[in-house]
């Protein structure tokens, strides 16, 4: 009994902490306003269900009111098998519509974008269809903490820039925003979320997958994280504290001359 009353006061707290994180971005940011249509994109992995969850819950207890729907886009290239029947029962107990599309995947010839890279764009132009034919201005990603981590590195390493996923962007000239509500949550933290809601294991069989630059910066993290334990909690603060008189600002000194 007492090893119970612990777990649940363990459970009260930690979400408390989680959908409190949720909250601050979304008011940091601006994320939601009155009136929103917002579309989940939900792959079906822990990620995507935690940000359905929360923003449906959310929905019904906010002073802000808003409508969620959610997105799931199959591909015959990744073998994700995803439990489309838990998806619909989930949606269902939501009180949230579920849209469910399929789309084939193909590297044009002598293209040089990989497989992954072609794959989730068409992921996202179906999502952007879906999105414009129910009159959603708002499209929300389950991109967490750490992916913008991830990202920020991938830039600086593959393409030589500072750059990563902000909490919001405006695409088609403002006529829709993708939005990024879990950008304070570390993974960890969705891990514990998706054992606490016995969310489905996510089988994933894309043979695409592994060989991606964002699994090898992943695994590197993880490596670093052995001598910094808080290198993901210190380089997501580095994109906000940023010291400009401490850079080779080529461009300001090409300027001066």
């Amino acid at each position: 009994m007492v090893v119970e009353r612990k777990k649940d006061k363990h459970n009260q707290l930690f979400c408390r902490d989680f959908y409190g994180k949720i909250g601050k971005a979304i008011h940091d940011f601006d994320l939601i306003q009155e009136g929103d249509r917002v579309l989940v994109g939900v792959s079906g992995g822990k990620d995507s269900l935690a940000l359905l969850i929360t923003l449906a819950e959310r929905a019904r207890s906010s002073k802000v009111p808003y409508k969620v729907y959610a997105a799931h886009i199959r591909s015959t290239v990744a073998e994700y098998e995803t439990d489309t029947t838990y998806l619909q029962g989930l949606c269902d107990s939501l009180g949230v519509e579920l849209f469910l599309d399929t789309i084939t995947a193909q590297v044009e010839p002598n293209s040089k974008k990989p497989m992954c890279f072609v794959c989730a764009w068409n992921r996202r132009k179906k999502l952007f269809q879906i999105a414009k034919s129910i009159n959603c201005n708002k499209l929300a990603f389950g991109h967490h903490r750490d992916d913008v981590v991830t990202s920020l590195l991938m830039g600086m390493f593959f393409n030589g820039t500072i750059a990563s996923m902000p909490a919001k962007l405006d695409v088609f000239d403002g006529g829709l925003q993708i939005i990024r509500p879990l950008i304070y949550v570390p993974e960890q933290d969705i891990v514990e979320f998706a054992k606490m809601r016995s969310f489905p294991e996510q089988i994933k069989r894309c043979k695409y997958e592994q060989s991606t630059n964002r699994n090898k910066v992943e695994l590197l993290l993880k490596q670093i994280e052995q001598m910094a334990p808080e290198v993901r909690e210190s380089l997501f603060a580095s994109i906000n504290n940023i010291k400009e008189e401490y850079l080779p600002l080529l461009k300001s000194v090409e300027r001066e001359k």
